[in-house]
């Protein structure tokens, strides 16, 4: 199962950032993109915070069918990369 998740949110310094994070079964591909540069950045790993804001968009969209598989498995990926 594919799937899309994106949030903005603003970091310390003022600045938003754009997340997005594509899941497929058991692979995840993370994109953050300040406001004030261009590119998307594609190799910062991720945060807690991060991981923790995926989770709760996802825990958020769990009534409705296969979100809960994909929640999981998005826990079973965060254990893995010890976040």
């Amino acid at each position: 199962m594919k799937k899309h998740v994106s949030w903005t949110d603003r970091l310390d310094d003022g600045v938003k950032r754009e997340t997005r994070v594509h899941v497929h079964s058991q692979h995840m591909k993370w994109q953050f993109k300040r406001s004030d540069e261009d590119a998307w950045d594609y190799d910062s790993p991720p945060t807690s915070e991060d991981w923790d804001c995926l989770e709760d968009i996802l825990r958020r969209r769990a009534g409705r069918g296969r979100a809960v598989n994909l929640l999981d498995n998005v826990r079973k990926m965060r254990a893995k990369s010890g976040a």
